[in-house]
């Protein structure tokens, strides 16, 4: 069955003709208040957080330092990990900001602004269509993209998954906006399509191939579900948006590969894309359905919601969404986003948390839809005010009563796992007394006060206010909001005293009493926050007898100065033979310790043989 025409969609796709100032103010500042809340908030009051963060920072400081925009590289090695848009912006950054926590962060947090801005954007334009009147949309499917703990995390955290995220999910919101504008103009090329290829450019100069392949599978079986795909082809321009896309990206790729030749295509296309997807690469692997948990705990607690509003796009249904306006086919769309990447990732090997981060907008925009048509749809409240709904013999809460007691019964979980989860801490021996130190902080009473609070609130809610699906929602929204601001800010602040904070005041001490060439050593641990705050390359070595054996080789020892900087706990001291006598104790924090050796002391020194 064909469609509408696009002409026809498109011209019912307008705002207002008097829209309100106040609106436009009070849009602006609820996108205000969701960017402080979720991602500009103490955005740079604590430290790196290792292993990750510092090695994307530290490659875009050296960018400004050997004024090298091609190849990146960290402590004295190339980084081909990732592509260069995320060194690229951080070193900008830097420039504006000086270089810190702010300047590494700040890119991932704008990018998740941006994305919700655009998510809010393209909603409201549905929104206003004649047949949705969903007015309540935007609102919540803002909300939802940025108030959950998956992108919160990535979007204060100064690595490349927000703002990979960010390309592919703005990409998609400009994908279905041109969708819905259709081609009402042959002649003229449709902007967002432009928009889109210019973001899917910007996404693969952040993560490589996956920033075309993810867009590629969810518009084409999208299109191909619903019978739109000669049509969508055809407004697309491929071909136009091929060479603007190709002009984008090609000139770094070229530049690097001249630079680097094959050890940058082995090393970028070989290993960090061809065997993640086929292999288990730096034991990141996990069971078929990791993915399953991390939307669960990632989109908590909306995630409570999402099979329901899977289940509502009736997705199977294929004749009726063929029959639907394009406008209409908002929550299709979103099932395929959510679908086509959470399968991809779940058929590759190598799984990790951030792998799913570009679903998220996709969750949100399927839960809001779920809420909205709860809370928006005429036929309900038309039902309510007929009928005067009050008790629980109605209807729509007979329906929804399963899904809020499931709402209340995962709060208090997640109350219960805040009091007892610290029994579950694993031993880590750079911070041997932490769950006394966390159980005497009350952050984890703090947290499942809090939830079980939000429980306990909403279960009055239905009982006292039956008729007003939107205090559940409201609640839900209070609660997370209150859990961000008492329990997950202080948490990050007291994280990064007891983990990272030591290592800074050792770096420092470095900066301090380093003498001109004197080399640093880290044994037992790989912390690259050291080669940042140090501004020095530093030598990582797991064992301490692999340390001895290497700083006994003959062009070390004959190397000046005749002193090198050691930094370990004091039992990788031990194992390496050293003794209070041998070394000047330079400082100690928390459970490392830094000290000055004379070179000649590892040739008597007798290091404990490690087992294997």
């Amino acid at each position: 069955m064909k469609l509408k025409s696009a002409s026809s969609t498109s011209q019912s796709l307008q705002f207002p003709r008097n829209s309100c100032p106040p609106a436009a103010i009070l849009s602006v500042l609820w996108l205000g208040a969701i960017a402080i809340v979720a991602f500009l908030w103490n955005l740079g009051g604590v430290g790196l957080v290792d292993e990750t963060e510092p090695l994307f920072a530290e490659a875009a400081r050296q960018m400004l330092v050997t004024d090298n925009w091609i190849t990146p590289y960290f402590n004295g090695e190339t980084r081909f990990d990732k592509p260069p848009l995320i060194y690229w912006l951080m070193a900008i950054a830097y420039q504006f900001v000086g270089v810190n926590e702010w300047g590494v962060r700040l890119p991932s947090a704008l990018a998740a602004i941006a994305l919700t801005a655009f998510g809010f954007y393209t909603l409201h334009q549905v929104a206003t269509l004649k047949k949705t009147r969903l007015r309540s949309l935007p609102w919540i499917g803002s909300a939802s993209i940025a108030l959950n703990p998956e992108t919160i995390a990535w979007g204060r955290i100064g690595v490349s998954d927000m703002l990979l995220a960010g390309c592919v999910g703005s990409a998609l919101f400009a994908f279905f906006l041109g969708y819905i504008r259709g081609d009402k103009n042959r002649l003229k090329f449709n902007a967002w399509y432009l928009i889109f290829y210019l973001l899917i450019a910007l996404a693969v100069l952040t993560k490589g191939p996956v920033g075309i392949v993810l867009p590629a599978l969810i518009i084409g079986s999208f299109s191909l579900y619903v019978g739109t795909f000669r049509q969508v082809w055809r407004e697309m321009r491929p071909l136009f948006g091929g060479i603007l896309f190709l002009l984008i990206t090609l000139p770094w790729y070229i530049l690097v590969t001249l630079e680097n030749g094959q050890s940058y295509l082995k090393s970028f296309f070989g290993y960090h894309n061809f065997e993640r997807f086929t292999h288990v690469v730096n034991h990141h692997d996990a069971p078929w359905y990791f993915y399953f948990i991390v939307v669960a705990i990632g989109f908590a607690p909306w995630s409570i919601y999402l099979p329901a509003a899977i289940a509502r796009t009736h997705f199977w249904n294929r004749r009726y969404w063929q029959k639907q306006d394009r406008a209409n086919q908002l929550g299709l769309f979103a099932f395929f986003w959510f679908i086509c990447i959470f399968l991809f990732f779940t058929v590759a090997v190598t799984k990790l948390p951030s792998y799913v981060l570009p679903l998220m907008p996709a969750v949100a925009i399927l839960v809001a839809l779920f809420w909205s048509h709860l809370i928006d749809s005429e036929k309900i409240l038309k039902q309510f005010q007929s009928r005067k709904i009050k008790d629980s013999r109605s209807p729509i809460f007979r329906h929804l009563m399963p899904l809020f007691i499931v709402n209340i019964i995962g709060l208090l979980a997640i109350s219960f796992a805040f009091l007892y989860g610290i029994n579950w801490l694993g031993a880590d021996a750079t911070m041997p007394d932490l769950p006394e130190k966390l159980r005497d902080s009350g952050l984890l009473v703090r947290g499942a006060l809090i939830w079980g609070a939000t429980a306990i609130a909403i279960a009055i809610a239905i009982a006292r206010f039956r008729h007003q699906i939107s205090w559940i929602l409201a609640i839900n929204l209070i609660g997370f909001v209150a859990f961000l601001i008492f329990a997950v800010t202080p948490g990050y602040i007291f994280f990064d005293r007891q983990r990272q904070y030591p290592l800074r005041e050792l770096a420092a001490t470095v900066r301090e009493q380093r003498q001109p060439g004197e080399e640093l050593v880290m044994i037992g641990f790989e912390k690259p926050s050291l080669v940042f705050y140090t501004r020095n390359a530093v030598k990582y070595r797991d064992r301490a007898t692999e340390a001895v054996a290497d700083l006994r080789q003959p062009e070390f020892q004959s190397s000046p100065p005749e002193t090198v900087l050691i930094l370990a706990i004091p039992r990788e001291f031990d194992d390496a033979g050293l003794r209070d006598n041998h070394y000047q104790l330079l400082n100690k924090v928390g459970a490392y310790q830094l000290a000055r050796v004379f070179k000649p002391t590892f040739l008597v020194v007798s290091p404990r043989i490690e087992p294997d």
